[in-house]
């Protein structure tokens, strides 16, 4: 037996039968919804229940991700956003088109992302125009984090759904 064959017998190819992709799922969801435009939420809580230093480090943090991803997106945000046009539309038309399943698969992990991308850059918008502080800056981040959240919900069950139609389509003969 070659390294090959022995490598697609550990890691199975097909995406939606793999136990490593519904765990890169949930991590990649899990992960999301604990960095609001790159601060924890747990910082969010702490800035919330003590105040004093704890606020101000949340400001400063918020502050910091906000100007780094607006910075970002003014240099490079036309180029990201035309690779990830194309990158998102090859794993479209390879994985629909195609009938490729990991195509398939990496496209349902990455549209919603970008998704999140997108939303990442509006709130760190808004947060630049209105300048927050305190309860309203936390606000800002808590509806963002729950759009982020149901965003992960309906890609979560879509994704699901397009995995049990795979799987059982494979397991119907002819189909």
């Amino acid at each position: 037996m070659d390294i090959y064959q022995t490598i697609l017998e550990v890691i199975d190819m097909r995406s939606f039968s793999n136990l490593w992709f519904w765990i890169a799922l949930a991590v990649m969801w899990s992960t999301a919804s604990h960095w609001i435009i790159g601060v924890p939420f747990d910082m969010l809580n702490r800035a919330r229940r003590r105040g004093g230093e704890a606020e101000k480090d949340l400001e400063d943090l918020v502050r910091i991700y906000t100007n780094r991803m607006l910075y970002i997106g003014r240099v490079a945000g036309i180029w990201m956003l035309a690779i990830t046009c194309f990158v998102l539309t090859s794993l479209a038309i390879g994985g629909f088109w195609y009938n490729v399943e990991f195509a398939q698969a990496l496209f349902l992990l990455g549209f919603p992302m970008s998704l999140v991308g997108g939303l990442s850059l509006n709130t760190a918008r808004i947060i630049e125009r209105k300048q927050p502080t305190g309860e309203a800056l936390r606000k800002q981040l808590m509806r963002h984090r729950v759009y982020t959240q149901i965003i992960g919900m309906v890609a979560i069950f879509f994704t699901a759904a397009w995995g049990m139609f795979k799987n059982l389509s494979l397991a119907i003969p002819g189909y």
